[in-house]
Parts: structure tokens; sequence; C-alpha cells
């Protein structure tokens, strides 16, 4: 089939190369502008731009370049904008959406299915509509969410999307299933703010673990930014919330066991080569509001 495609961030690449490795003709890539993405003042493509480049495929920042490019069907992954109603009155699109909706509609949907601790959680082939993540189902896939971090459950995710979406458009338009509607009650996946990432020892360590399973979950230790990249959540720890003891730092209840962190200016560390890198200035408590 003669596809657009519609895609940005990294992750969408592997279903752009999915559907080319499937025979379907991309005939054209939709991306986000070019833009900085370092600290230097050169400006550099998206992911899917640059696929798009190795695959020889023409890129524009442009949607409207769409409508005359003669193709029968967009494919959207993460485009990071919406489809304007002019163009998808022209070209019918498929969108690639990591939840099983109508649950987690918006911009965040795999974050919010962590933090809300889901038990489940999936991606869904839904028709694409003027009005946000609204349009009818062609095909889910659920998986497990357990404990697993934002970018090891997104990378299952995407894997099962691109089979999915290829095993629905081989059979090309006419093969499409019937679509069945949204049923159930929606929630919005808005996307998550600088506050959300900060680790609230007040807060179960349960719900701080979820947090740092996004990946970018920070605190402070004496006056300087501490990440948390691994942790687990521990039921018997007591004391103050943000007390460390050890390797330990005690919440609302319980505690978080941290076991990967990166203190400001530094490299990915444990814990004890942190705390022996820090001999007698050790912090007794992590957190914003610490004395020491």
């Amino acid at each position: 089939m003669r596809l657009g495609f519609l895609g940005s961030p990294s992750f969408a690449v592997p279903v752009l190369d999915a559907l080319v490795a499937h025979g379907h003709d991309v005939a054209m890539v939709v991306t986000r502008p070019d833009a900085r993405r370092g600290r230097g003042k050169d400006t550099s493509p998206t992911p899917v731009k640059a696929a798009a480049a190795r695959l020889g495929i023409p890129a524009t920042s442009d949607v409207t370049d769409l409508v005359a490019a003669d193709v029968a069907l967009g494919v959207v992954v993460a485009y990071g904008a919406l489809v304007p109603a002019a163009v998808l009155d022209v070209v019918p699109m498929l969108n690639l959406h990591f939840s099983l909706l109508p649950q987690w509609r918006g911009a965040a949907p795999l974050e919010r299915a962590i933090l809300a601790g889901d038990e489940r959680t999936g991606v869904c082939v839904m028709g694409l509509e003027a009005t946000l993540d609204t349009g009818p189902i062609y095909g889910c896939a659920e998986v497990e969410v357990d404990d697993k971090g934002l970018e090891v459950l997104r990378d299952e995710l995407v894997a099962l999307g691109a089979d999915l979406l290829s095993s629905l458009l081989d059979g090309g338009l006419d093969g499409l299933p019937t679509p069945r509607p949204q049923v159930g009650e929606s929630t919005y996946a808005k996307k998550l703010t600088d506050a959300e990432l900060e680790l609230d020892f007040s807060r179960p360590a349960s719900e701080l673990a979820r947090v740092v399973r996004l990946g970018r979950a920070r605190t402070s230790a004496q006056g300087r930014r501490l990440l948390v990249l691994d942790a687990d959540a521990v039921p018997d720890a007591e004391g103050e919330p943000g007390e460390l003891h050890d390797d330990v730092v005690t919440a609302g209840r319980g505690g978080l066991r941290l076991r990967t962190i990166v203190p400001e200016g530094r490299r990915a560390m444990d814990v004890a080569s942190w705390r022996r890198g820090l001999r007698d200035a050790v912090p007794a408590h992590l957190g914003p509001d610490a004395a020491s």
C-alpha cells in the first residue's frame, strides 16, 4: 500500500522500518521541524527524519504536503501535533496509541499508566479524528505492566504495535476490519510536569518507586541535584520522611532503596560508591527541605 508516515521520536522508527520491511510503499514522512536538541546552536532532525533519509523517503514538516502525495493512508506514531481536519478529509489515517483506549487519551499514556499503578496496558490502532484520541478501534494488544521501567515497557509495546499495524495493513484498505467505537469512561494523560518527577518522601515508597521507573526522578542532597535511576520500595523502613539510612530513604510509608543514582556533575553509580566518595560528609536527609 502507498502510505504516508507521521512520527517524530526514536521509538516511532521501528514502526516505520517494519512497514517498509513488509513491502509497503512509504511515499512521504511527515515529522516535526529540525530543532536544537543539545546545548549547541546547531539544529538536528528528528529521529524519524533521520530514518527517512536512511530509507530514501522524502520528508517534510508540513503535514498539508500529504494531500498532494497520492497516498492511500497515513500512519501516525507519536507525531507530536494535531493533524488538521482538512488533511483528514483527504487522507484517512490510522494512529498507533500506547494505551487501552479510551483509557489514557493524550500525550503521556504510558507515564500515566505507570504512575497510576495500572496492572495492564497496551497499544491500540485507531482511526484518527480531528478530536484527541477519540477514533474507532481496529485492534489492540495488551501486556502486563509489572515493575517495568518506561523505556522497557515502551519498547515492548512498539514491537507489538508494529506487528499489529503490519498485519492490519497487509490486506490493503479493503482488508481492514470493521472498527469498533471506544466504549467506557475516558481518562486524560496530560504531559508530566517537572514537579511530578521530584521525589516527595512524605508519600508512600510504592508511589515513589513508580516515579523512579519513569527514568527522570530526582531529589537533592545537601542542596545539589541527585537523579535516581533505579530504586525499590521496601516495607520495613522506619524514620522521618527523607532520612537516609545506608541505601534506604524513609518515606511516608516504607522506604525507598536506592540502587543507581547520578550525583550532580557525576556519572551514574551505586549508593555505596557515592557514600565512599563523600566520606564523612554523607547527608542525613535527602530532599529540598533537608537540613543537612
